[in-house]
């Protein structure tokens, strides 16, 4: 089992195409063809981790956040990214990172790990992303059916939890004057399903006599995108839901803004840095909204329409560990996966 095996399996379920422009998930350093012997998962791919990862003969470490984001132009170990690189280098170690790609993602997500962890329902995307394409094919009958077998079974058309939705309608035709029984079919599917379903379309072209055309929609992709808001089971009131709060995502302290008297219900949540989705989580009728990296002067934007509830970077994505463990674990058998057992958070509190 090598390490592109590994990774070809995680981009099933979170691909790289969802990841965010600014982003750098992917493998940051190693050999896609060297075998696995043993995996770490952790939020960051710290030196203390590298060591762990020597320690325990494991040579592919899985980090939520990339250790590096911007172009190194020195090796020389002058500062920690530089000195986690050459360590991994010099010790034959991969480094990979799934980060907001597999924040943006409704199953198996970072999200999803924080809705379970606070025991909300009726859990969904709090912004979803517009990235569906749809496809137009127009051929014989028998032709269709046969498209359709294959596209459905890499994953065209399931969508926001259905699967298999297409649409066929039945038209008439002309070639040299003749008219001709037609059939178009339509379906939708993410975009990053596009490469398969060019090749599938490629080979249909060599063999058959089809048209088609492939087009951008409007309509946002429900299981795609920032954030996630649910409810509660039983709405409770303000300080009976931060002292909850506390206790289920194993925090110090919370940073939050004036409490408004009310009971919390509806809560929206982003792991990390989510402040960009306040003005969703207000449009949405949340009571709290959780998230973390909050500057002084961004609570004011709360104007009491909502509770910002700060609970940490690290904090807030510490399950993504646990999730990538599983996750593993689930598929593969030919090698030990590990949580990490280094604390990577850079923040402390003096009580």
């Amino acid at each position: 089992m090598n390490v592109k095996t590994v990774i070809k399996f995680l981009e099933t379920i979170a691909p790289p195409i969802y990841q965010e422009s600014y982003d750098n998930a992917g493998l940051i350093v190693g050999n896609a063809s060297t075998e696995v012997t043993g995996v770490i998962c952790c939020l960051d791919s710290t030196e203390a981790v590298v060591d762990e990862a020597i320690e325990r003969k494991c040579n592919l470490i899985i980090a939520h956040h990339p250790i590096v984001f911007k172009g190194l132009k020195r090796f020389n170990g002058k500062n920690y990214i530089e000195r986690v690189v050459i360590k991994a280098i010099k010790n034959d170690i991969a480094i990979y990172a799934i980060h907001t790609n597999l924040d943006n993602m409704l199953y198996q997500g970072v999200n999803t790990r924080i809705a379970e962890q606070l025991g909300l329902k009726n859990t969904r995307i709090l912004a979803p992303k517009k990235n569906l394409k749809k496809l137009f094919v127009y051929a014989d009958e028998q032709v269709i059916n046969q498209l359709r077998h294959q596209l459905f079974e890499v994953g065209v058309g399931a969508i926001n939890g259905q699967k298999h939705l297409s649409y066929v309608s039945l038209g008439a035709g002309t070639e040299n004057g003749q008219g001709f029984a037609k059939v178009k079919l339509e379906v939708l599917f993410p975009i990053a399903l596009t490469g398969a379903v060019k090749g599938i379309l490629a080979a249909f072209e060599q063999e058959h006599n089809i048209n088609y055309e492939l087009s951008e929609v409007e309509n946002a992709n429900l299981q795609i995108g920032s954030g996630m808001i649910g409810e509660l089971p039983k709405a409770m009131k303000e300080k009976t839901f931060l002292k909850y709060l506390k206790e289920r995502m194993k925090v110090s302290c919370i940073k939050h803004t004036a409490l408004q008297g009310k009971t919390i219900k509806t809560v929206a949540f982003c792991g990390g840095a989510g402040g960009f989705l306040l003005r969703n989580a207000i449009g949405q009728k949340a009571d709290i909204f959780i998230t973390a990296d909050y500057k002084y002067h961004e609570f004011f934007d709360a104007d009491n329409n909502i509770i910002i509830a700060d609970v940490g970077h690290y904090e807030s994505e510490q399950f993504t560990i646990n999730l990538l463990h599983e996750v593993l674990t689930q598929k593969f058998s030919n090698f030990a996966a590990h949580c990490t057992e280094v604390n990577t958070n850079p923040v402390n509190y003096y009580f």
